[in-house]
């Protein structure tokens, strides 16, 4: 799968998904797009999913035409996020267009 990660996602998490494609968006240059149009670019580019630590992108835009998959982490802090790795590579393979994931993480005491 080609997956792209916005601005908040961690960037050692790439390394977690070696199965995968994965860009981070300001690699393509698209580091200052709204989520809307980040989605749209992103989908026009063939990408199946949108790795990101925006809660409220749910909220903000319609997923049910779109083609690309949305995953949401809870918790983007790397530090609580890299023992639960393995939540959000399960969510990566199981990704699915048009659908919306949210991947709870505990914050570290």
């Amino acid at each position: 799968m080609l997956v792209v990660f916005d601005h908040s996602t961690p960037a050692p998490l790439r390394f977690h998904l070696a199965a995968h494609v994965v860009t981070e968006a300001r690699e393509r240059g698209w580091e200052r797009l709204a989520n809307g149009e980040l989605l749209t670019v992103a989908e026009a580019a063939g990408f199946d999913v949108l790795l990101t630590a925006d809660k409220n992108l749910r909220y903000q835009q319609n997923l049910t035409t779109r083609k690309i998959a949305v995953i949401v982490i809870r918790n983007e802090q790397w530090r609580g996020l890299r023992l639960y790795v393995d939540r959000v590579v399960s969510a990566v393979n199981a990704a699915t267009p048009g659908r919306f994931t949210a991947v709870d993480i505990p914050y570290p005491l």
